[in-house]
């Protein structure tokens, strides 16, 4: 059985920027993070043997008591950060440029007058914290089922960083047919590794039967390229670690692609490759005996 890896995935930029500051902190002991820093088990395992706390996604209203609060890549509202600052918390930002973007055009197109419509997941923090900071105006679209005539004379479109580009252009057409005399004004929010890297698992399901994906269970980029080679017919499995293979799962098949998500580890990455290299060995030795 073969394996080939795509020619971009794992860690992106923010969130090893975001990995490094937590690994440099003189203090972690003083230091919580304001949610889950990375959608990835493994990552947030290594932070917690830190030292460093971390609150759900979920309980965020609740405040730790350690005086620095360290914002995730995924960044917050413009309220929520004036609310932890008036709690006295002194606040270590590593919100990922590309999503600091991705809230100003939000707020750009809103100051417009425009109706705001934000591609993406309507729970995924990412989105609550760029809708935070819209005050009304504004609808968040998650499926092309959620699209329908807004009423309005002018939109403004985004989408969440680490949406599906072929999804993001299906429901701005969406949009247009639904919305024909509004004028519609789209900018493209999706981030640069997200994008790498479905191009990367597009060209790379070309090649392959099958494709395993790397990341944690509620990345969404991770999901997103799991949908991807599903979308074509192609078998996927979306795994967080290596002892989460299935050597049963790769006997129909000879060729099989590797991809993994923005938010996994290079160390992840490598251990499933390993363990994939091993289980071909194991198939290829166990056809050649029934031939």
């Amino acid at each position: 059985m073969q394996i080939i890896r795509a020619k971009a995935m794992g860690m992106c930029f923010g969130v090893k920027d975001a990995l490094e500051t937590i690994d440099t902190l003189s203090d972690p002991q003083e230091v919580s993070i304001h949610g889950e820093l990375v959608h990835n088990e493994v990552a947030l395992e290594r932070i917690r043997s830190r030292g460093v706390t971390m609150s759900a996604e979920d309980e965020r209203e609740t405040l730790s008591e350690r005086p620095r609060l360290l914002i995730t890549a995924h960044g917050i509202s413009d309220p929520e950060r004036e609310r932890l600052q008036q709690a006295g918390k002194e606040l270590i930002d590593t919100t990922c440029p590309l999503v600091k973007r991705v809230h100003k055009a939000a707020i750009d197109l809103h100051a417009e007058g425009r109706h705001v419509l934000v591609i993406g997941q309507p729970h995924h923090v990412e989105v609550r914290g760029i809708t935070g900071s819209l005050p009304d105006n504004y609808t968040v679209v998650e499926q092309l089922e959620d699209v329908r005539d807004f009423g309005q004379p002018s939109l403004g479109v985004i989408s969440q960083s680490t949406t599906s580009p072929v999804k993001s252009e299906r429901m701005l057409a969406k949009i247009r047919e639904a919305n024909p005399t509004a004028d519609i004004r789209p900018v493209d929010t999706i981030c640069r590794p997200t994008r790498k890297r479905q191009e990367a698992v597009a060209e790379l399901i070309e090649k392959v039967e099958a494709l395993v994906v790397v990341g944690g269970s509620n990345s969404n980029n991770t999901r997103e390229q799991a949908r991807l080679a599903e979308s074509r017919g192609l078998p996927a499995v979306h795994i967080q670690t290596a002892a989460e293979l299935d050597p049963d799962w790769f006997r129909p098949f000879q060729v099989v692609g590797l991809s993994a998500g923005t938010s996994t580890l290079d160390d992840t990455i490598d251990e499933v490759f390993e363990r994939m290299v091993q289980i071909a060995r194991e198939l290829d030795r166990e056809r050649k005996g029934e031939q």
